[in-house]
């Protein structure tokens, strides 16, 4: 059968989608099943076909596979039997279990999951909850991909062996090998029956939601594996990893410098001057930060061990306190006096308003 009439036996073009495919199969092996149609040879027929079909098509490696070669054998895919591993394996009698893809279940694939954070849980660390969407246990089935009453039927072309020998002649000479059985798909049994629920895979895909551990002092970035947390398997397959990538949200206060924290405190020009103590707040609570006489924008103060938990230590870094002097505006006239006074006995000289060189152009123009 061609790749073509494989598509044509579930009634899809050839570049039907994954869900399109699943879809015509759900629908053929409902109509043509063995119960709805008693004694119809022909509808049996047309039913192992529509299985058969999908075990390839339903299987991106396979179908990919497929469609390049035009053909279901692997044999005619690679006539070495899969490289140099293959050639040697035939060339010894071989083709023993794992030149095919032998077996009734298949392990499940690792699922991929995005997490953002603040700031505040890189600090402390801690439970967090990611939602996936990932395939579980048919419960309708129990994972078989059998309806509930009926089995699956062993193969008659491979025994239930999921492998096939054959014998070829090469310029080596005759070898015997294995190739995995194009009826069953390596799987060693055919569903006459697929569950009504999963379509025969023994799995349903389903929303979840899975508690991760934050550690303390992750980077932006990085990655959470957890074991055992992705998708289940084909028919009752073992089940794959969780990836969580992690992403830290920008926060609006501070900056990381590595396991240090940077921020800017606005001081007023009277508190740089006569020195003051400012209340900070920080992911540990409000600290006093004490400013020296004659604090200048650009001075920084160290505030020790309430920066960033360097991964997997006790230790944390500092926050780093850059000091940024605002100049007042908006002064009422005690204010400027004051001002005023103050840089005549400073000896600093200033020019008010209208006695500067604008203030001469606008007297100019009125």
């Amino acid at each position: 059968m061609g790749a073509t009439n494989l598509y044509e036996a579930l009634g899809v073009a050839p570049d039907a989608s994954d869900d399109e495919i699943k879809s015509a199969y759900r629908r053929l092996a409902r109509d043509l099943h063995p119960d709805r149609n008693p004694g119809d040879v022909s509808a049996e027929e047309r039913f192992r076909e529509v299985a058969v079909a999908y075990e390839t098509l339903g299987d991106a490696e396979k179908r990919s596979a497929y469609d390049r070669y035009g053909t279901t054998d692997p044999q005619a895919q690679n006539p070495f039997g899969g490289g140099l591993g293959g050639l040697f394996d035939a060339f010894m009698g071989g083709g023993q279990a794992g030149s095919g893809d032998r077996g009734r279940s298949r392990a499940g694939e690792q699922i991929e999951t995005r997490l953002d954070i603040d700031l505040v849980d890189v600090i402390f660390g801690g439970e967090q909850t990611v939602s996936v969407r990932t395939a579980v246990a048919c419960d309708h089935c129990e994972a078989t991909g059998a309806e509930p009453g009926t089995s699956a039927i062993t193969c008659g072309e491979c025994a239930g062996a999921g492998q096939v020998r054959q014998v070829r002649q090469t310029f080596l000479g005759q070898m015997v090998s294995a190739a995995t059985c194009r009826t069953c798909s390596g799987l060693g049994e055919i569903l006459t029956s697929p569950c009504s629920h999963c379509a025969g895979e023994g799995r349903e895909i389903v929303e979840r939601e899975f508690v991760v551990e934050v550690p303390q002092g992750i980077e932006d970035g990085s990655t959470l594996r957890v074991t055992g947390r992705g998708a289940v398997g084909f028919r009752g397959g073992g089940t794959g990893d969780l990836y969580v990538h992690v992403r830290v949200r920008p926060d609006e206060r501070f900056e990381r410098h590595g396991a240090d924290l940077v921020t800017v405190l606005q001081i007023a020009f009277t508190q740089a001057a006569l020195g003051a103590e400012v209340v900070l707040e920080t992911f540990d609570g409000d600290q006093v930060v004490t400013l020296d006489p004659g604090a200048q924008t650009g001075d920084v103060l160290r505030l020790r061990g309430l920066g960033m938990p360097e991964l997997r230590r006790r230790r944390r870094g500092d926050i780093l306190v850059q000091l940024e002097v605002v100049t007042p505006t908006a002064l009422d006239e005690r204010q400027a006096e004051l001002l005023n006074e103050l840089a005549e006995l400073r000896g600093e000289e200033i020019s008010p308003p209208e006695s500067g060189v604008l203030g001469k152009l606008r007297s100019a123009f009125r």
